[in-house]
């Protein structure tokens, strides 16, 4: 279990991150979400003990940070690999800094390789690989010895849709081991796609927290989604019907219940083809959130409806 509990930076008299509180489970891929400026990189350096919180605590295996940090690896949103180096001997030397010896790291390297379809360019110096490759033998660097706590910044950026779909592939495997993933990213989709749980920071403080699927349901409008044949006119409960991406959104009064809707336009005789519960897109959430100011008027930590988002907990 990675646990963070009320952390502090403060800089200039400014704190950067303000009581900050969340744990990850291992097997679980989490979210650290944020727009620019929020905090976030300062949170993932107490993280990873590259600074160290002016209160609070950051814990790992019920250990703290600074005699764990060999069981994490970070890669960072700014890569930096050595140019001049051939493929395979940049894996090995992150593989000996994280305690491996020079044959264990020269195996798992050409591993990695072999996984990312890198293992041709192996005796390649590092400069004459695509962006999207270099990006590639960056993921295998991070990955090297099995790290317990893998944090990825941007990891998306640069790769095409068949190397997405690869790294997506890479992180189910390394939850599948108990390894937790913390993801931070601006791609809500990939958000939704992968992540269990999500913390969202802004201006420093936690403005959302909980299960991704709960905070989208959490801030949805009370509406249902109705793919039909053909128009769908108003019923009892439904106060306006709007078109979405091919399906129609019934907003509903506040007293109405979907089942209620639903059975109604059954009665109706409304040939439906899909009914469900409209949630807001994590996109949407994101920019309500940050042009609102949603939560930050919530008391020191800010978090919007924290007590019952937390109950859903780490699995």
């Amino acid at each position: 279990m990675l646990e963070v509990r009320d952390v502090v930076k403060t800089y200039d008299g400014r704190a950067v991150v303000n009581h900050v509180s969340f744990e990850v489970a291992p097997g679980e891929i989490f979210a650290l979400l944020g727009p620019n400026g929020a905090g976030k990189t300062t949170l993932i350096r107490m993280i990873t003990d590259i600074l160290r919180p002016d209160s609070g605590t950051v814990m790992f295996e019920g250990e703290p940070m600074g005699s764990r940090r060999a069981r994490i690896s970070y890669l960072p949103e700014e890569r930096g690999l050595y140019r001049r180096s051939r493929v395979v001997d940049v894996l090995v030397y992150y593989g000996e800094l994280k305690g491996m010896s020079p044959a264990e790291a020269r195996t798992d390297a050409m591993a990695l390789l072999q996984r990312v379809e890198l293992a041709e360019w192996a005796n390649k110096q590092v400069q004459v690989l695509s962006k999207g490759m270099q990006q590639k033998v960056q993921l295998c660097t991070a990955l090297i010895a099995s790290p317990r706590v893998l944090i990825l910044d941007e990891p998306f950026s640069g790769l095409d849709p068949v190397n997405v779909q690869l790294l997506e592939d890479i992180l189910q495997d390394v939850r599948s081991r108990g390894a937790i993933v913390l993801l931070s990213t601006h791609q809500m989709n990939k958000v939704e796609q992968l992540c269990d749980r999500a913390l969202m920071i802004h201006h420093g403080h936690m403005v959302l927290y909980g299960p991704v699927r709960e905070i989208r349901r959490k801030f949805a409008d009370h509406a249902v989604l109705v793919r039909s044949h053909g128009p769908i006119a108003p019923v009892a409960g439904v106060r306006a019907v709007e078109a979405v991406d091919g399906d129609q959104k019934l907003v509903l009064e506040a007293s109405a219940l979907p089942q209620d809707v639903l059975r109604a336009l059954i009665e109706r005789g409304v040939p439906i083809e899909s009914f469900s519960i409209a949630s807001l897109p994590l996109e949407d959430l994101f920019i309500k959130v940050v042009r609102e100011g949603l939560g930050l008027d919530r008391g020191q930590s800010g978090t919007v409806q924290a007590e019952e988002l937390v109950a859903g907990g780490a699995r």
